[in-house]
């Protein structure tokens, strides 16, 4: 398989997740979204790598996964903390969370 046809794979991923940040209002299906423009451009780091010959792209998208895991973690904790005062996981009340 071309590894440009990886590369258009990675494009349609990046733009669905972008559409979904940019229209959907629930936290969760917002961090879904980032997740999945995280692995759009993890696709695009090793199709590059498997282009050049090198495991450098490979080693980058490692450590984007490490970083989209620890994102979770904290996003979720975010949710939770923001559905149990207002008992909606709704990106517009996030704004009401200051202290």
């Amino acid at each position: 398989m071309n590894p440009v046809n990886y590369l258009y794979l990675a494009a349609l991923l990046f733009t669905i997740g972008a559409i979904g940040v940019l229209i959907r209002r629930n936290a969760i299906i917002v961090f879904m979204c980032i997740e999945l423009m995280l692995n759009a451009c993890n696709l695009t780091f090793v199709a590059f790598s498997r282009m050049h010959g090198n495991l450098d792209g490979q080693i980058i998208a490692f450590f984007t996964m490490v970083v989209a895991a620890a994102e979770v973690v904290v996003g979720l904790a975010i949710i939770v903390s923001l559905f149990r005062t207002r008992h909606s996981a709704s990106v517009d009340d996030a704004s009401l969370m200051k202290l």
